[in-house]
């Protein structure tokens, strides 16, 4: 329904689903070009609900709580990728739905991403497809090892990979993925993780934001920097591929695409595609002249994208994690950081509870 969709004026509703920290900061957004926003998520303390003109807390299969949200609401778009494409796809039989509930459907499964991806002639790390642990065997001896076996869908922040080595067994980490349908990938031998977050507007038109590299630690975003530590025809290759994806799916609004840079040749790989707003982009929020959340907003809205401008030689922004969220006041303290605390109210290992952004002039 993109081609339905109405360009919104500034006392419009955008309905969002999911209701955490990237709901929230693109309920922010739109709250500062005169937006009302409706949130919808299964939980009632979601932290998006804190900042939000309407909220309903139901399930993403309630029909009845969507028929009403539908109603509530001009156009609908979501805060994260595991939404179920088929709310996607029964929202959007009511109201224009961005991006597009199909490109949901790709990009929630790992091979169907990859194969999308491949077909455009972008290279990612060899792959096979591991439907039932028989598959494993013939999967690995094709690949080699190391390989990493990720679940099809859900997977992410580590949760559902398990690493094969020469010592492991893989029936084992069939059973620590949880004996679902998989994808073995092969060992990409990388020098660091860089990606690419894009705005596509109706119109067609792409921004994207300089590339940001991406430091992990026990397979969470810790810290990015911008501009990543590249040459500047890598970075090009990075954005073009990007560009690339987002115009293929004809998307409307905000993607991120994660790469590894080879450590020989300085080749790019695409990792995996995020159709949102993501964590690699918040430094945008107070290191670009337009953060990702108002492009995306933009975006859905009909709007003209802005020309993203980097603040700053540097920039660079790192994840509140756990208890460091009580950290809170050091950071305070530290001339020129941003500090951005999420709301949540449990704090737990591995989630996250806030960012801090610094911008460096020199």
């Amino acid at each position: 329904m993109s081609e339905a969709a109405p360009v919104l004026k500034p006392e419009a509703t955008i309905g969002i689903l999911g209701g955490g920290q990237l709901g929230r900061m693109l309920a922010l957004a739109a709250a500062r070009l005169g937006f009302k926003c409706h949130v919808l998520a299964p939980s009632p303390d979601a932290p998006a609900f804190d900042v939000v003109h309407r909220v309903t807390a139901a399930d993403y299969t309630d029909a009845e709580a969507l028929d009403r949200f539908a109603q509530d609401v001009d156009v609908v778009t979501y805060e994260f990728e595991n939404v179920p494409a088929e709310t996607a796809t029964f929202l959007a039989a009511r109201v224009p739905v961005l991006p597009d509930p199909q490109i949901l459907a790709t990009t929630q499964d790992r091979l169907k991403e990859k194969t999308f991806v491949t077909g455009l002639g972008i290279g990612t790390a060899a792959f096979a497809d591991v439907g039932a642990p028989e598959a494993l065997a013939p999967a690995l001896a094709r690949l080699g090892k190391p390989a990493i076996l990720k679940t099809r869908r859900f997977g992410y922040d580590g949760k559902g990979h398990a690493t094969i080595n020469n010592g492991t067994d893989p029936a084992a980490a069939w059973r620590e993925v949880g004996g679902q349908p998989c994808i073995l990938e092969a060992y990409v031998p990388f020098e660091r993780e860089v990606s690419v977050v894009a705005a596509r507007g109706r119109d067609g038109s792409v921004a994207c934001f300089d590339v940001t590299e991406n430091e992990h630690r026990d397979h969470i975003l810790k810290i990015s920097r911008v501009p990543a530590g590249i040459p500047e025809a890598t970075a090009d290759r990075a954005r073009r591929i990007a560009t690339t994806i987002a115009q293929t799916f004809d998307y409307i609004g905000v993607l991120a695409v994660e790469m590894f840079v080879l450590r020989e040749g300085g080749a790019l790989l695409v990792n995996e595609i995020a159709p949102r707003v993501h964590n690699s982009g918040h430094w945008t929020i107070d290191g670009a002249s337009v953060s990702q959340f108002e492009q995306h907003i933009r975006a859905v809205a009909g709007w003209p994208l802005g020309k993203p401008v980097r603040l700053g030689r540097r920039v660079e922004m790192t994840n509140l994690i756990g208890s460091e969220v009580e950290d809170y006041r050091d950071w305070l303290a530290v001339p020129g950081a941003a500090v951005h605390l999420y709301g949540k109210t449990a704090v737990r290992p591995g989630r996250k509870m806030g960012h801090v952004t610094r911008v460096f002039a020199d």
